[in-house]
């Protein structure tokens, strides 16, 4: 064969490579578009076109129940939800339970995590069970607490020794032997909150624990430190990061999205005691006069409370992460 077929054979095969290269890269290319695409299309319609449309309904007149086209009047919707007094309960009512429900899953799920990182004969299990409340549904676990705070035939007084019910606390009722006790219908949702999510508090400290270097805590009981001392300068900042990325999601669920939970329990009452700042926009939005501008302001204005709270926690957590 001469020299001049040889290349032309050589020539013509690179071609034929360079031809399916192509082909295969344009089928990767749409198959790629395949998946996207798709994907594109159902985020932007279920939750970008939403939270636009609210944020448009927001600066306007308008209610979901008459059909009439809604109506700018630009800033009105904030300045009456600002001037609102039950915006400023609901806020203040919300505040504690966002602080005493973190705040207890953070100690309780530090202590947990502590307790599970000691490995011990049947700890998987353990572990397993641990972690089933926070699997469950938040509506079902609201209604199921329900039947549990049941001063009749609900079996939690019979638990703390009240055996009458008379006499015994009426936890969703806020009430005590008949008489009003302000307050305690809270205390029974944050109880319910604190045994849902503690689990996964102690999950993600524990994960934080488990990736300590044993020779960190070798080198402690060579110089004598103390217990004490090995949790406050070594286990303490080693999780810290971690421990504010849980303490920034529990946060932000339950100043944004505590709605099942508490709807199931107590459905804002009594007299409002439970009446967090999603009940309130609920309220607003679907009972009485339907005021879907005004609601919409009302959530947008949490909307920029959780992103200022969430700037709060990532800074901090950036300072713990360079420390």
């Amino acid at each position: 064969m001469s020299t001049s077929s040889a290349d032309s054979v050589d020539a013509t095969a690179t071609e034929v490579a360079i031809q399916k290269k192509q082909r295969r890269t344009l089928s990767d290319r749409g198959l790629v578009n395949l998946f996207i695409w798709p994907t594109l299309i159902i985020l932007i319609a279920f939750n970008v076109f939403p939270l636009i449309y609210s944020l448009f309904l927001s600066f306007t007149d308008y209610s979901a129940i008459v059909l009439n086209a809604p109506e700018w009047v630009g800033f009105e919707n904030f300045e009456r939800v600002l001037a609102s007094e039950k915006l400023w309960e609901s806020f203040s009512i919300t505040g504690r339970y966002v602080f005493l429900s973190v705040s207890l899953e953070l100690v309780l799920g530090f202590a947990l995590a502590l307790l599970l990182r000691e490995q011990f004969r049947g700890s998987g299990i353990v572990t397993t069970l641990i972690l089933i409340p926070m699997m469950l549904s938040p509506v079902v676990v609201g209604l199921f607490w329900k039947l549990m705070f049941n001063p009749n035939y609900g079996f939690f007084n019979y638990l703390l020794g009240f055996w009458d019910p008379a006499t015994a606390p009426d936890w969703l009722a806020s009430r005590w032997a008949g008489e009003p006790m302000p307050g305690l219908a809270l205390w029974a949702v944050i109880l319910v909150d604190v045994w849902m999510w503690t689990p996964f508090m102690a999950l993600l400290i524990y994960s934080g624990l488990r990736a300590i270097p044993d020779y960190l805590y070798e080198a402690a009981v060579i110089d004598r430190a103390s217990s004490w001392f090995q949790f406050r300068r070594i286990t303490v900042p080693q999780v810290a990061p971690l421990l504010l990325i849980a303490v920034l999601f529990r946060t932000i669920e339950a100043f944004s999205k505590s709605f099942d939970l508490i709807m199931g329990m107590t459905g804002g009452g009594p007299a409002g005691q439970t009446e967090v700042l999603p009940i309130r926009i609920y309220q607003q939005a679907f009972l009485g006069q339907f005021q879907t501008g005004r609601s919409s302001a009302f959530a947008y204005m949490v909307l920029i409370v959780v992103i200022a709270i969430s700037s709060l926690y990532i800074r901090n957590l950036n300072k713990a992460k360079e420390a």
